[in-house]
């Protein structure tokens, strides 16, 4: 198995009502989510899903959805501080609840975190000893 991960899928409650907050940030479905279920959404070399909730559950094999935290954060990273702290605010403007704002770490960088409508935690962090290329793909050192 080679080492990457092609697709992130996120469980919802709400399948538009999701796809609009996203979209609200900046993204773009790359297909007709309404008449397929699901909406797909293109990234710099992988694709984030959004489906709903109990469908996840049902395919993954998940027998109890006690609901909340799922144990998976997820992050993007961007090239300033500034942007750290001008992507939370498009988040907050587009429904997000900004749970920690942009500040300095202790391991160097800076970062800050929202939710989704759905509770995702997402991080929005500048690490400085990481490379961000113009396709917008991430690379250590």
């Amino acid at each position: 198995m080679e080492q990457r991960l092609s697709l992130v899928t996120l469980g919802v409650a709400d399948l538009e009502r999701s796809v609009r907050f996203y979209e609200a940030i900046g993204w773009k479905p790359g297909n007709d989510f309404a008449e397929q279920g699901v909406a797909f959404f293109q990234c710099p070399g992988m694709i984030v899903a959004l489906w709903s909730r109990e469908e996840l559950a049902a395919d993954s094999g998940i027998e109890s959805d006690p609901g909340g935290w799922g144990g998976v954060t997820l992050a993007y990273n961007v090239r300033s501080p500034q942007e750290a702290d001008e992507t939370l605010e498009t988040a907050r403007q587009g429904g997000a609840t900004v749970i920690r704002e942009g500040a300095e770490t202790f391991w160097g960088g800076y970062s800050g975190l929202f939710h989704d409508p759905d509770g995702h935690p997402w991080e929005v962090a500048h690490n400085p000893g990481w490379t961000i290329a113009d396709d917008g793909s991430v690379s250590l050192g």
